[in-house]
């Protein structure tokens, strides 16, 4: 088995605790399935959101998900003149037997555009 790094982000519409948290479980979620990912099998968790969402931290919702045993942290994402704003970014380092050309990263509402590679 070996480490692998999964990438995502969703969009928002508005700062508010329950946008914020709904969409944070929504692209977990949709990682989780992708990627037939297991809890047991996840090492760690980064989040990053854009400077304009404060209304709640999105590893809220991953413990709310049931991951109460993971390694969590949320910061600011850097901020870069006329950037996508209202972004929740995640990073997940998982054990997997897959290759890296395996691995599906999740892009999901506006921050599809983050990753136009990936369509």
């Amino acid at each position: 088995m070996q480490i692998r790094g999964i990438r995502g982000a969703i969009s928002v519409e508005q700062n508010s605790e329950i946008e914020i948290l709904d969409n944070t479980k929504q692209l977990l979620k949709e990682i989780i399935q992708v990627n037939n990912i297991k809890l047991n099998d996840i090492i760690s968790c980064l989040f990053t959101v854009t400077k304009d969402l404060d209304a709640v931290y999105p590893a809220v919702a991953a413990r709310e998900l049931g991951w109460t045993e993971i390694p969590l942290i949320c910061v600011n994402e850097m901020l870069v003149s006329g950037s996508l704003e209202k972004v929740i970014r995640v990073l997940l380092h998982v054990n997997s037997i897959k290759s890296q050309n395996e691995i599906i990263h999740v892009y999901l509402k506006r921050a599809n555009v983050l990753r136009p590679d990936l369509k």
